[in-house]
């Protein structure tokens, strides 16, 4: 297993809708083991295939409050096939836009179905963190970032900071 590179705004794999994930075969099993460390060494709560420069439609997760006891999971294919509520998420970051958090605007329910890292449909009513979760890295796979739910003012106050940080200003 390997850290792999977390990619930051603006590379593009970030900005546009990930490809379905068609194949579970050992090199799709092994990112995800490169994955899951990366995750957990960043430290983060999910990581988007496309967060590493992968163009499909999965992510890793883990929300377990013990560490000592973590609940690594894989969603594959991911869709939110039903929000209910509103909920805000605040102070969301994002390891794709490090140093930045904003309060953000999510549903406090979703219901999200998949498929597992055998090809297993899976089925899941979130809510809480785990909702959250979900939502932030499906926006991953749909190209959107935690940026681009909020007001014009506040996504292009956060863009130009991160443009003077790439600058090394």
């Amino acid at each position: 297993m390997a850290l792999i590179e977390i990619v930051t705004w603006p590379t593009p794999v970030l900005l546009a809708p990930a490809r379905p994930v068609e194949n579970i075969d050992g090199a799709f099993v092994k990112l995800v083991e490169d994955m899951r460390e990366t995750m957990y060494a960043a430290p983060g709560l999910g990581l988007a295939a496309v967060q590493v420069g992968v163009d499909r439609r999965f992510f890793v997760y883990d929300v377990s409050e013990d560490k000592e006891r973590p609940e690594f999971k894989v969603l594959v294919n991911p869709q939110i096939t039903a929000r209910e509520g509103t909920v805000i998420s605040e102070n969301e970051g994002c390891l794709s836009v490090p140093e930045c958090r904003a309060d953000v605007t999510r549903s406090a329910r979703v219901t999200v179905e998949g498929a597992d890292l055998d090809g297993k449909p899976v089925r899941l009513d979130a809510e809480d963190l785990l909702a959250l979760v979900m939502q932030h890295e499906i926006d991953h796979l749909d190209g959107k970032l935690f940026l681009d739910h909020l007001s014009t003012l506040k996504r292009e106050f956060i863009k130009r900071k991160l443009k003077k940080r790439i600058r090394g200003l």
